[in-house]
C-alpha cells in the first residue's frame, strides 16, 4: 500500500496542519487514559472452581440407562474416562470422571487433553469432573502459523503490525474492559481506548508522515460520524442494548449502562474496518501525487474517489457477510421458527444488529471523502503552481 509514500512531498502547512490537530489529540487521548485507568476491578462474588489439566489415558463405554418412562434405552453411550492429571498437586494421578452424555455433550478420546475442575466434595467421593478440552497447544500453533505468515510476508511492516495487535489487546484488557467494569462510562472508555488505539497502531505500523496523520484524522472523523449515526438509530429504534443474560447480568451486577455498552461495542468494532480504509485512501492519493507531482487537488480527489468507491462497494458485502455468519445459529432458529420476515428485523436482536452494522457502513463511507480530501489538500501542487515551494514529508521511521 504505497511503499514509497515517505518520500512524497506534502503541501506547504500540510505537516504544522497535521501536528496541530495530532499532538493535542494524543495529549487529551494520554491525560484520559491516566485519569480514567481503573485502580481495581470489583469481583462479581462468586468463586470459580479450581482447574486442572490432564490427559485422558483410557475410556470405559457403557450402554446409557433409559429415561424415566421410556419404552426403549437411551441410544446414546455412558461411561468413564480415567484421566491422568498433568498440573496441581496430585499432578500423575490417575482419577476416573463421568463422561458427559446430553444433548451436544463434548467428545472425547484417549490421548485428548483435557480440563478438569474440583466440584467438591461428591455422593462417589470423586471432586472431578469433566470439563472442557485444553485446546493451549492448538491454539498456540494457530497462533504461530498467523506470525509466520504475516512476518513472512510483511517483513519488517509485518513485524510493527504485529506490534501494534498486542498493544491492542493490552489497551482492550487492561484499560477497556476494567474501565467500564470500574464505573467508567462505556462509551466514554470506548472513545478514549479507539483513539489510544489508532494513534499508536497507526503510527507505529506507517510511520511519522503527513499521509499516516491524515489517515489519524480521516479515522477520527468516520469515528465520530459512526457514533452520532448510532446514537441518533438507537433512539429512533428504542434499542436498549438487552438482548440476552450476560448483558441484563452486567446491568445488574455493575451497573453498567446497557444502550453505552452497544455504542461502545459499535466505536470499537468500526475502528478496525476504519482504519483500513483510510490508510488505503491517504497512501493513494500519496501514490497518485508522486507518480504525476503537477497533480493538483481536483486530479487527486477524483483519482482517490474512484479508488474508495472500489473499496467500499466489495468491503460492504464483506461486513454484511461478517456479520450473518457469526449469527448463523440465531438465522437458522428463526428460520426454523417460521416467524414471518417483518418481525424477524424488527426484533431487538435483529434490529441491534442491523444498526450496528449500517452504523459501520455509515462510517466507512464517510471515511472516503473525507480522508480523500484531506489527502488531496496535502498533496496536491495548487501552492507549488504559485510559486511556494513544497515542504519535504519527514521520513517514515520505518524500513520498506
Amino acid at each position: 500500500m504505497g511503499a514509497h509514500h515517505g518520500r512524497v512531498p506534502a503541501a506547504p502547512g500540510a505537516v504544522r496542519a497535521s501536528l496541530a490537530v495530532v499532538v493535542p489529540l494524543a495529549l487529551v487521548t494520554l491525560v484520559a487514559l491516566v485519569w480514567m485507568w481503573p485502580s481495581e476491578v470489583k469481583s462479581g462474588g462468586g468463586q470459580s472452581m479450581p482447574r486442572f489439566n490432564g490427559e485422558v489415558v483410557g475410556i470405559d463405554l457403557r450402554p446409557c440407562p433409559p429415561p424415566v418412562g421410556a419404552a426403549k434405552s437411551d441410544p446414546r453411550t455412558c461411561g468413564q474416562a480415567h484421566v491422568q492429571l498433568t498440573s496441581g498437586l496430585s499432578k500423575g494421578q490417575v482419577v476416573p470422571v463421568e463422561l458427559p452424555n446430553g444433548p451436544g455433550s463434548q467428545v472425547f478420546s484417549t490421548g485428548d487433553d483435557v480440563v478438569l475442575i474440583n466440584a467438591g466434595e461428591s455422593p462417589d467421593g470423586n471432586p472431578y469432573q469433566l470439563s472442557d478440552h485444553d485446546r493451549s497447544n492448538a491454539l498456540w500453533l494457530v497462533g504461530l502459523a498467523f506470525v509466520l505468515a504475516v512476518v513472512a510476508f510483511g517483513r519488517w511492516r509485518g513485524l510493527t503490525a504485529l506490534v501494534g495487535l498486542a498493544i491492542t489487546f493490552v489497551l482492550l484488557l487492561q484499560f477497556l474492559l476494567p474501565a467500564i467494569l470500574d464505573g467508567a462510562p462505556p462509551l466514554l472508555a470506548a472513545i478514549v481506548c479507539a483513539s489510544a488505539i489508532m494513534l499508536t497502531v497507526l503510527y507505529l505500523t506507517h510511520g511519522f508522515t503527513v499521509t499516516t496523520s491524515v489517515a489519524v484524522v480521516g479515522t477520527l472523523v468516520s469515528l465520530v460520524l459512526t457514533g452520532a449515526f448510532a446514537w441518533a438509530a438507537m433512539e429512533m429504534a428504542h434499542l436498549s442494548g438487552f438482548v440476552d443474560d450476560s448483558a441484563l447480568n452486567l446491568n445488574l451486577g455493575y451497573q453498567i449502562s446497557t444502550e453505552g455498552l452497544l455504542l461502545a461495542s459499535i466505536i470499537i468494532g468500526s475502528l478496525g474496518v476504519l482504519d483500513d480504509v483510510t490508510v488505503t485512501q491517504a497512501v493513494t492519493v500519496a501514490e497518485l501525487a508522486h507518480a504525476n507531482p503537477a497533480s493538483r487537488f481536483r486530479d487527486l480527489y477524483r483519482a482517490g474517489a474512484r479508488v474508495g468507491r472500489a473499496h467500499i462497494a466489495s468491503v460492504i458485502n464483506t461486513i454484511v457477510l461478517a456479520y450473518a455468519g457469526a449469527s448463523l445459529p440465531l438465522l437458522l432458529l428463526f428460520t426454523v421458527g417460521r416467524q414471518p420476515l417483518g418481525e424477524v428485523v424488527t426484533g431487538q436482536i435483529v434490529a441491534q444488529e442491523i444498526v450496528r452494522s449500517v452504523a459501520g457502513t455509515i462510517g466507512l463511507i464517510a471515511a472516503v471523502p473525507v480522508t480523500t480530501v484531506l489527502a488531496a489538500l496535502a498533496r496536491s501542487r495548487g501552492d507549488a503552481a504559485a510559486g511556494r515551494p513544497a515542504e519535504p514529508e519527514p521520513h517514515a521511521a520505518h524500513v520498506h
